[in-house]
Formats: structure tokens, C-alpha cells, sequence
């Protein structure tokens, strides 16, 4: 008897590709961030801009399924400033934020911005694809040192007292330190941040209590070893 022919497989449906929006200023890290992602068969880079101008163009353009933004944008808006305007306009895009600075005085500033995940530059390749997982899958992603120190907080009741001073800095005043110590004047952080100088003196004045330092001198060392310490290893 004639052998019977196979019915031919039909073809695998095609993998569905999440739209990734990568957010960076540093043009070498943003193009193996998105050669990370470009190399996963389930995700792909619909877009790179490196302010948040073009970021704020790009999803009023585009479809994005996820944003990973960079937390030190050169500009008047950083990271976390970029995350509340995508929140505002794009509510339901979650946000992955990326950075070089420490997560016990950022991981939580950016998830009350509206971030669904932090994760730091020096992490493993590997942890920055099982973020970008977990947050497309609706989950947050921090840490697990962080996600612990976050429960304990909890469970104190905030952990108000255990705060250190610069943790009780507001966003605004952390980006006026920052600038501070990277040893930018008053007028020019103003320029920068489109404040009015007396605005970033007012800023500066409420550093200078928080941090119980004596004067404009004082803070500004105090941020320029601050900035130092943040810098990678």
C-alpha cells in the first residue's frame, strides 16, 4: 500500500514583541541597552531619544509597551521628573527606571513617582532582562535588599526616625545637591532646572537645615563628597 503522506506542521505563530522605549543621555551605555534588548527574540526597541523632550515626542508618536529611563538626564528634568510627566500623560506604560546611584535613596523616590521598577547600572546583564521582564508582567522590581529594607520601614511605621538626612530631602532639593556638587553655581543650576536663582537659594536654605550645616559653604563641600561617593567604583 502506498505510504500516506504527513500533513504538513503548520508554521509557529510569529512571537509577539514587546515596544521598549529606551531613555538615555550617555549615547555608548544607551546603544548596549538597546543591543541588550534588541538581542531578546520577545522585545524590541521601537525607539531611543537621550532627553526628556523627545521621550514626551516619542510616546505621544509611538506604542510602547515599556519605558526604561535613565535617572540622571542632562537637562531641566531628570529620571524621576521624566517618569511623573510619562504617568501623567501614559498611565497604564509602566516605567523601568535605570541608574549609577545608590537604591536606598532612589529605588523609593522613583516608585512614588510612578516607576514599576529600579534597577542599578552595575547590576548583572542578567538582572536588568529579569526587570524588564517582571515589570512588562505588571510586577515591581527592586532589589531584594531593597524590598526588605522597604518592609522593615513598613512595619516602623515609616521608619521616620531612622531616615537619614539626605533621605528627607525632597526630589527637587536632591537634584539642586547633586548640582551643587558637581560644582555648578546658583545662577547656572536656576538656567538649568528653569527656576528662578531665589528658588534655588530657597532650596539650598532648606538643604543647608535638613543637613544641620552652617552655611553655603558647608553645603556645598558636603555635595561635592556626596556626589563623590556616588560616583562607581
Amino acid at each position: 500500500m502506498p505510504a500516506t503522506a504527513k500533513a504538513p506542521t503548520p508554521p509557529s505563530p510569529p512571537i509577539k514583541r514587546s515596544a521598549v522605549l529606551v531613555v538615555d543621555d550617555h549615547p555608548l551605555f544607551r546603544r548596549g541597552v538597546v543591543q541588550l534588548l534588541q538581542d531578546e527574540p520577545d522585545l524590541e526597541v521601537r525607539a531611543e531619544v537621550s532627553t526628556s523632550s523627545e521621550a514626551l515626542g516619542a510616546i505621544r508618536k509611538h506604542k510602547f509597551d515599556l519605558a526604561v529611563v535613565d535617572i540622571g538626564l542632562e537637562g531641566s528634568t531628570n529620571g524621576i521628573e521624566l517618569t511623573k510627566y510619562i504617568k501623567a500623560e501614559k498611565p497604564k506604560l509602566p516605567v523601568l527606571v535605570l541608574s549609577m546611584h545608590d537604591e536606598t535613596l532612589f529605588a523609593e523616590r522613583a516608585l512614588r513617582a510612578g516607576a514599576r521598577g529600579y534597577v542599578m547600572k552595575r547590576e548583572a546583564l542578567d538582572n536588568f532582562i529579569s526587570a524588564v521582564r517582571s515589570v512588562l508582567r505588571g510586577e515591581i522590581f527592586i532589589s531584594p535588599n531593597m524590598s526588605k529594607r522597604m518592609v522593615l520601614a513598613h512595619l516602623h511605621g515609616g521608619g521616620g526616625e531612622t531616615l537619614s538626612p539626605i533621605e528627607r530631602l525632597s526630589d527637587r532639593e536632591l537634584e539642586v545637591l547633586q548640582l551643587l556638587g558637581e560644582g555648578r553655581e546658583v545662577r547656572d543650576i536656576a538656567q538649568r532646572l528653569h527656576l528662578s536663582a531665589k528658588t534655588v537659594e530657597a532650596h539650598r536654605a532648606h538643604i543647608k537645615e535638613k543637613l544641620q550645616l552652617q552655611n553655603a559653604r558647608q553645603v556645598a563641600r558636603f555635595a561635592n563628597e556626596w556626589v563623590r561617593s556616588q560616583q562607581p567604583a
